[in-house]
């Protein structure tokens, strides 16, 4: 299992040595010697660095922040490269102006050599290669940082693409992610202005993600998965895994004849109904996410062939994302409270699918919706676009520091992306009105027998949980307090504030007091017939009266003026 592997100064070998030699001088060619300063390693700096300022200068010039950190990401390679892809897809780690540029990065490597390839594939299986296939493209049909793919033809004559990992691959990954560790370590406890974008958190989380791509048993786990979602549709065809000639470094599949979703010139040629595709696809990933709530994350226009009979095929399912009933229903009263140009549920709903260190202004953040709002939905819904949609949507949430979770962003993100390939496709498509079935769906299914059943069962074993509980948490509370181990603390502006609401209701219980005794001794006064009188009554106990009436006024008006009674 694929591990960070945490490296000290002392615990440096030479290839760590020559890697963080590789790493500063890349940093310090595109304008991050800040972070080298930082990080005390002026050592590792040399006098070749400097023949490099100029080009510095340059990029720096040149080139936004977020352009430098991409092209850095590429020239440090593939590792830095699928890091760059992970944070791309991660709105929770990095803002949105970084995430559009860093889903820039091209993850295209020169392909290994065969040799290399063909010893893979006999160590895997135990076989020569020869006993495997009856026929084996030396010359791979894609290659990428991970693996590479090539065509090969069995011994019973069904042709497959073979995805091959690259040699020693897990061992370069585990120094890139020893030194990235260590880096973020530096960051994280020198840098006050990055620390708070939780780099060491960023590095576990990618560890995580590399590690399930290392495994193409988890891909073959994907194709099976999407091959019984929609093995009743004849619209949908997912290639078929062969799972003895799959394992954790090469996954065999079905080749896939087909044309490309974006060769438009193609499918006219061959015939292809486009309005018929263009719906079939975005059923697909409607119902991957509303139906089935598992669906391809990276669904771009090299990922979708189309084949005879209008019938739509999905590659590369490496990438996937899941959501639960509680996220498709909270999605869909976002949609519907945007397309209903209800500001106030929007801006409600938005904060339910995110999460914040700091609750944000709700008043800014509403009125920011509301132009939102206004600004995408003053033309006819056909004409609304999704991905620009999103984008403002991003925007709003960076700048209020809210974060999207991973699998939501990655939906939105699908959507976008389909959306933009169906569009052109077919101009005139409505991604709002194919949605509209699932969404009507998504509500339909709060309200049916079963749900609420459902949702009362839940409710009610909570409840039995929490009067269950209640009593231990009270008595746990108890020891603490007789321990002298709970405590509270409270800052001086919290202090002041409750101390000034005493003194108001301190003020208003007195004021109420005297305004009481007021009434009740101008009453005795007046019922004893006190002198002297005026027109037949104590002169005494009509001034008190009328002086209670006054200050009871005052109160009164004191308190509406607040805004509480």
């Amino acid at each position: 299992m694929l591990s960070i592997r945490k490296i000290s100064a002392a615990g440096l070998t030479y290839r760590h040595f020559a890697r963080y030699r590789q790493i500063v001088t890349i940093l310090f060619k595109y304008g991050f010697e800040n972070i080298l300063g930082a990080f005390k390693i002026d050592k590792y700096i040399n006098v070749g660095l400097k023949l490099i300022s100029r080009k510095r200068r340059e990029l720096m010039d040149n080139h936004s922040r977020p352009q430098r950190v991409r092209m850095a990401l590429e020239d440090l390679g593939p590792t830095f490269i699928k890091l760059g892809q992970a944070l791309s897809m991660r709105p929770d780690f990095v803002s949105v102006e970084f995430i559009n540029e860093l889903s820039k990065l091209q993850d295209m490597v020169p392909p290994c050599d065969f040799p290399e390839i063909k010893a893979i594939i006999e160590s895997e299986f135990n076989l020569e290669i020869d006993e495997i296939f009856d026929f084996f493209d030396i010359t791979p049909i894609a290659s990428a940082s991970i693996g590479q793919v090539h065509k090969a033809r069995l011994k019973d004559g069904r042709e497959v693409a073979v995805k091959v990992q690259r040699p020693d691959l897990d061992k370069l990954i585990a120094v890139d992610l020893g030194i990235m560790y260590h880096l973020a370590s530096l960051i994280e406890n020198n840098i006050a202005e990055i620390s708070f974008i939780r780099p060491v958190k960023i590095v576990e989380e990618f560890t995580r993600i590399i590690a399930k791509e290392l495994d193409y048993n988890i891909e073959a786990n994907h194709l099976e998965r999407f091959a019984r979602d929609f093995s009743d549709d004849p619209t949908i065809h997912i290639p078929e895994v062969y799972r003895i000639l799959t394992s954790k470094r090469v996954l065999t599949m079905e080749f896939i004849y087909g044309t490309k979703a974006s060769d438009i010139k193609s499918l006219e040629k061959a015939g292809i109904d486009k309005k018929k595709i263009t719906c079939n696809g975005a059923n697909l990933l409607l119902k991957q996410i509303f139906d089935h709530g598992f669906f391809h994350s990276d669904p771009h226009s090299g990922n979708i062939f189309i084949l005879a009979n209008n019938v739509i095929a999905m590659l590369d399912f490496g990438q996937v994302g899941a959501v639960d009933q509680q996220s498709k229903e909270d999605f869909v009263d976002l949609i519907e409270s945007v397309v209903l140009q209800n500001p106030f549920k929007a801006t409600r709903q938005l904060l339910r699918i995110t999460y914040w260190d700091k609750k944000p202004d709700i008043r800014r953040l509403e009125k920011e919706v509301a132009d939102f709002i206004g600004n995408h939905l003053h033309k006819p819904l056909k004409e609304l676009n999704i991905s620009l949609l999103i984008q403002d949507l991003l925007n709003i949430v960076s700048r209020y520091k809210l974060r999207i979770p991973p699998d939501i962003f990655l939906m939105m993100k699908a959507l976008g992306t389909i959306e933009g390939i169906a569009r052109r496709l077919d101009p005139d498509f409505d991604m709002i009105e194919q949605a509209a079935p699932f969404i009507k769906q998504i509500k339909m299914e709060r309200v049916t027998p079963q749900r609420l059943s459902d949702d009362l069962y839940t409710l009610t074993g909570e409840f039995i949980q929490f009067f269950k509980q209640f009593p231990t948490d009270m008595m746990e509370i108890s020891r603490l307090i007789k321990e002298q181990k709970l405590s509270l603390r409270i800052d001086k502006k919290s202090l002041e504030t409750i101390q000034s609401a005493n003194n108001k209701t301190g003020n208003r219980i007195s004021f109420s007091i005297i305004i009481a005794a007021l009434i009740i001794g101008s009453a005795i006064v007046i019922i004893a017939k006190t002198p002297p009188f005026v027109f037949g009554m104590s002169f005494l106990g009509f001034s008190g009266i009328a002086v209670s009436a006054v200050m009871g006024l005052w109160l009164f008006i004191g308190i509406v003026r607040n805004g509480r009674l």
